[in-house]
């Protein structure tokens, strides 16, 4: 990748409905070139997507709770069946795998304490191999990105 790469990343991140001229007049290229980058990010996997953010609040699911999960074990297998589980439920936002006294860290999104209360007893409770949870609740978000700091 080079500092044009780096540049298309960036608009994109900015603005992802950049058409292909606006974005290469923007990096300093002619579209044909500019293009054919954009297709050599995509096929490389770098830009992995597009999407339109959307803000939780105004689409009735402004609770967001961290859970720290503690798993009975740390081997491969206990992970991977944790995740394969996990990522069939639509609440699950995000899912990291940690270092520390906690193995997993979820990010879930729900309507309210009892849509949380429903997603802990008939969903999560319900994964095997879990020792140990401890939800905590997100008051406010001070600060979100969505654009990554692309080093140029």
């Amino acid at each position: 990748m080079d500092a044009i790469d780096r540049r298309i990343i960036a608009a994109l991140q900015r603005d992802g409905r950049m058409t292909i001229a606006d974005l290469a007049e923007t990096v300093g290229l002619s579209p044909t070139p500019c293009a054919r980058r954009l297709d050599r990010l995509q096929s490389d996997g770098v830009i992995t997507g597009y999407a339109a953010r959307v803000d939780p609040h105004k689409i009735g699911l402004p609770v967001s709770v961290f859970i720290s999960v503690e798993l009975e074990q740390q081997a491969k297998g206990g992970i991977e069946a944790f995740e394969r589980a996990v990522r069939g439920f639509d609440e699950v936002m995000e899912c990291h795998l940690m270092t520390g006294s906690r193995d997993i860290l979820l990010r879930v999104v729900v309507a309210d304490l009892a849509a949380f209360d429903q997603f802990l007893e008939h969903r999560l409770m319900r994964v095997p191999g879990i020792r140990n949870m401890r939800s905590n609740f997100a008051l406010r978000t001070m600060i979100s990105r969505d654009v990554l700091p692309v080093p140029t």
